[in-house]
C-alpha cells in the first residue's frame, strides 16, 4: 500500500460525501421516510476474494422502530432508481407492511 497524502485523503472523502448524499437522496424518499427517521450510507469493500467488492450498506432508523440494516452489491456511485426501490422492497418485507 501506497503513501496516502492528505490532499488525497480528502478529496477522496469529500468524493465518497457527495456519493453518499446522492444515494440518500435516491433511498430516502423510495422508503417513504419522515423527519422524525435517520438513513446511513456508506460504502465498505471487502478484500476477501470471495466477496463482490465494494458494497452498499444501508442502515434504516425509523422512529419507535428497530434499525435494519440493508445491502446492495454495489458501491455508491453504482446505486440507482432501481436500486432504491429494491431496498424499498426489501424493508417492507421486514417490516411486515
Amino acid at each position: 500500500m501506497g503513501f496516502v497524502t492528505l490532499r488525497d485523503w480528502r478529496a477522496r472523502s469529500a468524493a465518497l460525501a457527495q456519493s453518499a448524499a446522492r444515494a440518500k437522496a435516491l433511498i430516502a424518499p423510495a422508503l417513504g421516510l419522515t423527519e422524525a427517521d435517520a438513513l446511513s450510507v456508506n460504502e465498505i469493500v471487502c478484500h476477501d476474494p470471495a466477496c463482490p467488492g465494494a458494497e452498499t450498506v444501508v442502515l434504516v432508523m425509523r422512529a419507535g422502530e428497530p434499525t435494519r440494516a440493508l445491502r446492495l452489491p454495489c458501491g455508491l456511485d453504482a446505486v440507482t432508481g432501481a436500486e432504491a426501490a429494491a431496498l424499498a422492497v426489501e424493508e417492507a418485507a421486514l417490516r411486515g407492511v
